[in-house]
Order: C-alpha cells, then structure tokens, then sequence
C-alpha cells in the first residue's frame, strides 16, 4: 500500500509594518507532497527488504511575506531489476534496467495562499484552501529475475553445482532435491570485460505447468532468460527424457519458449555410467551437448566459450533490432 504525501495548506496573513498598516494579503501556497518512487537497483536481489506500507512526505504550509511551503521530499523505495508493478491484476510498470523509474504515487497539490485570491474587487481576501491529499493505491510487486541464460533441469540435476562453477555465486547444494527455493544470479566474467548473467533456477518436476512443485515460481523467471542451459543428469538411465520432459514442461506454460537459443549440459561426466550415456544421448537429441563435471572442473572451458557465443548472438540480434542489450 502507497499513499503519496499530502500537500501543504496555504497561507492565510497580511502583510503590517510601520507606515504601512495595510500592506494587503501575503500568505504563500503551500508545498506539493513528495511522490513514492520505485526504482530498479541492481544491488537489490530480492523483494524481502520491501515494506508493506509506504507513506510519502508532507509539504509544509504556506507562510507570510509571500513564502512558499518547501515541497515534500520524494520517497525512493529499491525494488530488483525485473520487478513487476501489478494492480488489479493488470500489470502496470516492468522495471527491466538499472535505474528506472516509476511513481508508484503521486503527491497531492499545496493548497493556495490568500494571496493568491486578490484581485480588485478583493483586496482583502481570507479565503485560502487546504492541501490535497496525496495518491493512494494498493499495488502488488513481482520479481522476475532478469539474467541472459537460465539453468534449466530437474532436481539434484547439479545446477547449483555448475553456477559455483563458473562463477562467485555461492547457491546451496545437497544431496536432496529442491535445494534451491529461489534463483541465484551468478556473473561471469570474461577476459574483455563483457558480464553474462547466469540464474540457478529452482528445479522442475513433471507437471511443473500445473503449478506443481515450485510451478509457476520456477516458470515466471525462465521468461526473462534470453537463452537457455539445458542441465541434464547424465548418470541416470535415458538423459534424453529429461530434454523431451523439460521442453514439454516450458511449451505448455508459455507457447515458443522451449524455441529460445539453448545448449546441452551434459553434467556429471566423471562418473563411469555417464561416459556410456554421453554417447547415446549423442544419437538422441539434435541440440549441441556439451559434456561437463562441475565437481571436477572437467571441460567447463568448453561450456563457457559457447555461452559467450549465444551472448554476443543475444546483443547483435538487439541491436540489429534498434534496442539495448540488458547489461550487467
């Protein structure tokens, strides 16, 4: 709940000094009430430090001698890159880069001065209005996480694992499935500078569509991603199912989705099982499959070397298209 500051009342007074006792009407306007603003910051990483209320700042009243009310000061509150505003269900603002803004409430309007009434048929005019008050709404927040590739598998497929990996993300990692309750961004970083965002997206199970297990939680952020890391478990009997179980689950949620640039990440490589299941997961699937060990470190290289290649893709494609890559 938002309530933008209210607005000052205006002045009522009359201007007396020596030698000039009727110096007429002199009370100022009153101040405007300060917004509430949210803005996107990257250092935000989630909505927990969120309030449930915010209320904006007041503008002061008008004074004598023709002064204004200092205008109430805008409230700025933090919100994640890809936080979405909601009211009423319709969506209402999509916080995608670093520093946007949106005026989630607007401050009501300073009241008039007695000044502000004189006229010549009034010279001595008591009349002044009160502030008004400020927006109020009720809206609701969403976080959606915004990163360039989305780790995409099942439970215990060594996700978090593999964001360790290749990055200074530190997610939880066990030996149970759904450790991950929330994703994790991890950056990578390259020789030339460049950023690619990686997220740790909670594990998906059959059925996810219907809102099983984490559902839609895991599914809302998989949006953002603009290409995808397909993780599969290559020490279980016929890993290609889970490709197939993975697409199906992403097409039924969102139409197109499982069409987005992706690779296979082949994981779990050093195990005996999966050098035979490696080959026949080959023969299996079209998409390229790219072996790894996040436990041993074992042809990572490989793996970030084409995650750069769908990166620099990602930006010639939003450029060629006249819009601005998402950067971190």
């Amino acid at each position: 709940r938002v309530v933008g500051g209210q607005g000052g009342d205006g002045g009522q007074s009359f201007h007396s000094e020596p030698r000039k006792v009727f110096g007429g009407p002199d009370g100022g306007n009153g101040g405007d009430g300060g917004h509430v603003i949210f803005k996107a910051d990257q250092q935000m990483k989630s909505l927990a430090s969120v309030f449930r209320f915010y209320q904006g700042f007041h503008g002061e009243r008008g004074g004598s001698k023709n002064c204004y009310g200092a205008n109430g000061a805008h409230m700025y509150v933090k919100v994640p890159v890809g936080t979405l505003v909601k009211e009423d269900g319709e969506v209402v603002a999509d916080l995608t880069q670093h520093g946007e803004e949106y005026i989630a409430a607007h401050g009501g309007a300073g009241g008039r001065g007695n000044r502000f009434f004189l006229s010549n048929e009034n010279r001595a005019p008591k009349l002044f209005t009160p502030g008004e008050p400020g927006q109020e709404r009720v809206l609701h927040l969403e976080l959606r996480t915004t990163a360039h590739a989305g780790l995409v598998g099942f439970p215990n497929a060594g996700k978090s694992s593999l964001l360790r990996a290749i990055s200074r993300a530190k997610p939880a990692v066990a030996a149970y499935p759904f450790t991950t309750l929330n994703p994790h961004v991890g950056i990578v970083h390259y020789q030339d500078y460049e950023q690619v965002a990686v997220a740790d997206i909670p594990g998906l199970i059959r059925g996810a569509h219907q809102n099983r297990g984490l559902g839609m939680a895991f599914l809302k952020h998989i949006e953002r991603c603009r290409f995808l890391l397909f993780v599969l478990d290559l020490s279980v009997p016929q890993p290609w199912s889970q490709l197939h179980d993975l697409k199906y689950e992403l097409e039924a949620y969102e139409k197109g989705l499982s069409e987005r640039p992706c690779v296979v990440v082949g994981n779990k490589v050093d195990l005996a099982q999966s050098r035979i299941n490696l080959a026949l997961l080959r023969e299996q699937v079209a998409e390229r499959v790219i072996a790894v060990s996040a436990l041993t470190g074992e042809n990572l290289e490989e793996l970030l070397l084409h995650l750069r290649e769908l990166y620099d893709t990602y930006v010639k494609t939003e450029h060629s298209q006249g819009q601005s890559p998402v950067k971190w």
